[in-house]
């Protein structure tokens, strides 16, 4: 391997970077990514990494993702960016014995720090882990039309959950389990991670108000279409909700139900309440 860039996790890792911003989800530095390495890929890579950066303070425990690396994006970085230098705009990083303190061992060549919500990345890969090894992928951007909708809907998981599984046939199957949802609170610190990493135990998108969506998946594909797949839903209700505040049709609680035993899927009857308009 001639560059650490040429590895395929570096590559999908870069990809997703550059798929959000073109899907205009990454305005100046806002968004971030991470990406819990399997030890068969440290190994293909270590011989690029550094050993002069100091260790740093997470500011919160993860005890159960200790020694562990993680490939994520940088602080301030804009996303635009990481296609054209990689190197300058995310970073590989590695946790102590302890889950406490990370050091960069690879990256942000020009100076930088990990994403300033590194706290919430870990914590809900951390819980992700804990649910499923297979979990590695955490994302979180600013979808437009998901925002849009933390303006007129009551944040609730029931809400959020009902009206976009209504908006796509496909959404109950994408993310059968439903939506989480976290009121607006100051982003970047230790307790918007504890709050979204409870939405972490029951689900794999948690909204934040106001802000943005987080989404947790096995691999890059699977989480980059979960988020595609949630943000669609919420485009076809905004543009339903400028037509009328009314739906004059839509899919009904025994429909839901039929289309889970289809599919197999189980869906909470906590989202399958009866409406009124």
């Amino acid at each position: 391997m001639d560059k650490i860039t040429d590895a395929k996790f570096m590559q999908g890792f870069i990809r997703m970077c550059n798929d959000g911003w073109e899907q205009g989800w990454h305005e100046r530095n806002g968004g971030n990514l991470s990406y819990r390495i399997k030890d068969e890929e440290v190994e293909e890579v270590k011989s690029f990494f550094t050993e002069d950066k100091p260790w740093a303070p997470i500011g919160t425990a993860v005890p159960n993702l200790a020694n562990e690396y993680f490939l994520v994006s940088g602080s301030g970085k804009y996303m635009r960016n990481v296609i054209l230098e990689p190197e300058a705009n995310i970073c590989i990083i590695e946790l102590d014995s302890k889950g406490e303190n990370y050091r960069i061992r690879w990256g942000l060549v020009n100076g930088g720090r990990p994403t300033s919500e590194l706290p919430s990345h870990l914590m809900n890969l951390e819980v992700k882990k804990l649910i499923n090894p297979k979990y590695r992928v955490i994302y979180h951007a600013h979808a437009t039309n998901v925002i849009a909708l933390t303006f007129v809907l009551p944040l609730t998981d029931e809400a959020f959950t009902r009206e976009l599984w209504e908006c796509a046939t496909e959404c109950p199957v994408v993310f059968p389990d439903g939506i989480g949802v976290v009121p607006w609170m100051v982003p970047g610190g230790r307790e918007i991670a504890v709050e979204t990493s409870k939405l972490m135990k029951k689900y794999d998108v948690a909204i934040w108000a106001h802000h943005g969506m987080f989404c947790a998946g096995e691999d890059f594909d699977l989480t980059f279409g979960l988020f595609h797949t949630v943000e669609k839903s919420a485009e076809i209700l905004v543009k339903v909700l400028s037509m009328s505040p009314v739906k004059r049709q839509t899919i009904q609680p025994d429909e839901f139900r039929h289309l889970a035993k289809d599919f197999k899927v189980n869906l909470p009857e906590q989202f399958l309440y009866e409406k009124h308009n």
